[in-house]
């Protein structure tokens, strides 16, 4: 006699997607704590795709050498209307890509979204904008007040994946949007939305739709209060593309990111000023972080960062303050906490600075958040500024990498920060040496600016002080 199957309760880790027998208060696979949920294990699920496939017999299969020539087939895109989403997409939204924007909430995601649908639809390309935290009356009167009321954009209220397939392939439309993905559910899966099981199965059949009917999908994605994508990790290495879109709530502009991209460049950077009427462009970034900064003031610092393939350039601030406590306070904000331990060790080691018995504030102006190790010089300079009671030139900006040794070394893209620093009217660079060689002769020979090249940090001072 045969035993009928039953379903088991397991704990799957909603952080690394770990399955476990028992309920654990701390994941024994990545560390995360209260992060395992019991979900019920169905023994067979009517749902056997794991993954995107195209159907085709196994015996029409046949391999394929690299030494044989190959087309390029030709990437077919769509316009979305705004130039810095085109930008950082790679050109525009490819058609057959399945897109993941993520975004701390109320940042703008679906505000940016239903911009991107607007904008496609002024193509005559039609979209369908499908719902799972909202009314369609809540997400109409959003659209409207946005100004987009076009015929080829329609809404659906829905959760069930099953229903929302069948709508898209009944429809076909050529852009799917989906608000959000943590909402969205199987019904033969007994875990609830938002759950690993879930996202991963869903994001599986919407993938296979995407690349088996060319339809480009866009899903909306929540994180977590580290900042991360909610859901297992396989979600972002499923889709195409993962955006990022940040932010300082109590700023008015948004930066959006692009983390993967299969069909253009990484880190690209897009900038937006959140308004009334919704997301703005920001035709020249640079001028609105700098907008506000004072001259002659002690501690600031130009500095020019990279973002893909755009330079920007943003004010760095430095404060120094007499100590009571036996351990002196570090603070940065924008800046890695760590480098700036490591920056002050090196600068008592080598410029004879004691900054033990200092309390040190870093800030980078606007709330934004620098990641590369080029800001190292700018940081230095803000710090010897705010020790000495000095002011920096205001038309000065800094950038370079330093060792532990107090080496300065070269950084990348070197050029292009001198670039749009000029447009600003900055006239003094101070950089590392080994950059030198690569600047074209026309902008070293230009006697409008000043150029200060640097081996060691114990040049930087007297550099900062003529």
């Amino acid at each position: 006699m045969s035993m009928k199957s039953k379903s088991k309760t397991i704990f799957i880790c909603q952080n690394c997607g770990a399955q476990k027998p028992r309920w654990e208060g701390r994941c024994s696979d990545c560390g995360a704590w209260n992060s395992l949920t019991e979900e019920v294990k169905a023994p067979k699920s009517n749902h056997s795709l794991r993954g995107w496939k195209v159907e085709e017999p196994l015996g029409s299969k046949t391999l394929v050498q690299l030494d044989q020539s190959f087309l390029q087939t030709q990437l077919v895109r769509y316009s979305t209307g705004i130039s810095e989403l085109d930008r950082v997409l790679g050109g525009g939204l490819t058609q057959g890509s399945l897109v993941l924007v993520g975004g701390a909430p109320g940042i703008g995601k679906s505000t940016l979204l239903m911009q991107m649908a607007g904008g496609i639809s002024s193509d005559s390309k039609s979209v369908i904008y499908i719902t799972g935290e909202e009314s369609t009356a809540q997400t109409g009167a959003r659209a409207h007040r946005l100004g987009i009321k076009s015929k080829y954009v329609s809404l659906l209220s829905e959760s069930n994946l099953d229903v929302i397939l069948q709508m898209a392939q009944h429809h076909k439309p050529e852009v799917l949007i989906i608000d959000s993905i943590q909402t969205v559910y199987i019904p033969d899966l007994q875990s609830a939305p938002g759950t690993v099981s879930q996202i991963r199965e869903c994001a599986a059949q919407l993938l296979q739709l995407s690349k088996t009917t060319g339809m480009s999908i866009v899903l909306i994605g929540h994180v977590t209060k580290d900042g991360n994508i909610a859901g297992p990790k396989v979600l972002e290495h499923m889709v195409d593309t993962v955006l990022s879109f940040e932010g300082d709530m109590t700023q008015n502009f948004r930066l959006l990111r692009s983390l993967k991209n299969r069909f253009g460049g990484t880190s690209e950077l897009g900038v937006f000023n959140m308004s009334t009427e919704g997301l703005k462009e920001v035709t020249n970034p640079s001028e609105l972080f700098l907008e506000q900064r004072s001259e002659n003031t002690q501690g600031s610092v130009v500095f020019a960062w990279v973002e893909g393939s755009r330079s920007l350039l943003c004010e760095v601030q430095a404060l120094s303050l007499k100590s009571y406590m036996a351990m002196p306070r570090r603070t940065s904000v924008g800046f890695e906490l760590q480098r700036l331990h490591m920056l002050t060790a090196v600068m008592e080691k080598h410029l004879d600075i004691g900054f033990s018995h200092e309390d040190l504030y870093i800030n980078v102006v606007g709330g934004l958040e620098i990641r590369e190790p080029a800001a190292d010089l700018a940081v230095a300079c803000a710090l010897l500024s705010a020790e000495g009671n000095f002011s920096l030139r205001p038309q000065l900006t800094a950038f370079g990498e330093i060792g532990l040794t107090g080496e300065v070394r070269a950084v990348s893209f070197a050029e292009q920060r001198i670039k749009e620093a000029i447009k600003l009217g900055i006239i003094e660079f101070v950089l590392p040496k080994s950059n030198e060689k690569h600047l074209e002769k026309s902008l070293l020979t230009d006697k409008k600016y000043n150029f200060y090249f640097i081996n060691q940090l114990r040049a930087l001072p007297k550099i900062l002080k003529n």
